[in-house]
C-alpha cells in the first residue's frame, strides 16, 4: 500500500473515529450522569456503542475497497480486537485517571480515546480489514 493510500485512510479513520467518539461520549453521559452507573462501567457500554457504530462507517467508508468475505467474520474480529483492546485500555487508563489521579471522567475519557486510536488504526487496517 502506498503512503498516500495509508494516510487517506487515515484521515477516513479517524473522521469515523470523530463520529465515534461523540456516541461514545453521548453515550457515557447518558449512562453515568442520567443513569447513574458506576463510571466504569459506563464507560465500558460506552465503548462498545463507540465500536459498533465505528464497525459500520469503516465497513462501508474506511475499508469500503476491502469488503471481500464475511462482514460477519469482520465484524467479529473487530469487536475481538480493537473493541477488546480498546474497552480494556479505556477502563484501565479511566481507573489510573478516574480513581487514581481524580481527573474529570469526561476529560479522562477523552485522553483515553486519544491513547487508543493508533493501535486501533494498525490492527484494523492489517487484521480486521486485511487486504486479500
Amino acid at each position: 500500500m502506498t503512503a498516500k493510500r495509508t494516510g487517506v485512510r487515515w484521515l477516513k479513520f479517524n473522521a469515523v473515529g470523530a463520529g465515534g467518539i461523540v456516541v461514545q461520549l453521548l453515550a457515557l453521559a447518558l449512562l453515568k450522569s442520567g443513569l447513574r452507573l458506576d463510571y466504569l462501567l459506563a464507560t465500558a457500554l460506552a465503548v462498545e456503542a463507540a465500536v459498533v457504530h465505528n464497525y459500520f462507517w469503516h465497513e462501508r467508508f474506511t475499508w469500503a475497497d476491502r469488503t471481500c468475505g464475511s462482514s460477519w467474520v469482520r465484524f467479529a474480529k473487530f469487536n475481538l480486537t480493537t473493541g477488546l483492546f480498546s474497552i480494556l485500555g479505556n477502563v484501565l487508563v479511566m481507573r489510573v485517571l478516574v480513581g487514581g489521579i481524580h481527573l474529570n471522567y469526561f476529560a479522562a475519557n477523552m485522553l483515553t480515546i486519544a491513547t487508543c486510536s493508533i493501535v486501533n488504526f494498525l490492527v484494523s487496517d492489517r487484521f480486521v480489514f486485511e487486504e486479500s
